[in-house]
């Protein structure tokens, strides 16, 4: 297995990751083994790590806080928490959907890429319970700003994905420019 920053982060990530404000702590769940925690880190923010596999964490706790948790059967170990970025890449738990939007602080920013329909007729993976459905994060961010969404299908490597960057508006700052 690699180690953390060897894999390089997500385009999306990287593109919509300077929304995030400076300093602000960062969320990462189902961090794996830290390609975007390493590239926070790497930009001046505090980072926090969320995932069940124990090398994973062992493998991100030199980045910051690692938190060893399975979060689809446990509790949300993050309760009350609050953060400047939200990062989900290649995850997929609908029951966790309203953990991730209440753990947005204001001015927040969720940055969500994942496989989508369509997917099935590709690789793997290919179970309705792992794809999104067409216009599902849309859903999700219904309460957020977003500035960028896309649904399609990439070709290196081929897959199906949706993918959004999404702020949690601060409060009486609706009309906050994005810079695209």
């Amino acid at each position: 297995m690699a180690a953390h920053g060897t894999q390089a982060p997500s385009p999306w990530v990287q593109r919509w990751g300077r929304l995030v404000p400076a300093g602000g702590a960062v969320l990462d769940i189902a961090c794996g083994r830290g390609r975007h925690l390493g590239w926070f880190a790497r930009q001046g923010h505090p980072v926090t790590g969320i995932d069940r596999d124990a090398d994973a964490i062992a493998a991100v706790q030199p980045l910051g806080r690692a938190v060893a948790a399975d979060i689809e059967s446990g509790p949300w170990p993050l309760d009350g928490e609050t953060f400047a970025g939200v990062v989900v890449t290649n995850y997929l738990w609908r029951p966790l959907f309203p953990r991730i939007v209440a753990s947005l602080a204001e001015g927040g920013v969720l940055l969500y890429e994942t496989f989508a329909e369509g997917n099935e007729t590709v690789g793997k993976p290919s179970r309705p319970d792992f794809l999104l459905r067409h216009g599902e994060l849309l859903a999700l961010c219904a309460g957020l700003r977003v500035v960028a969404y896309e649904d399609g299908f990439l070709d290196q490597p081929e897959r199906f994905v949706q993918r959004i960057a999404a702020v949690r508006a601060p409060q009486g700052n609706a009309g906050a420019r994005y810079l695209l």
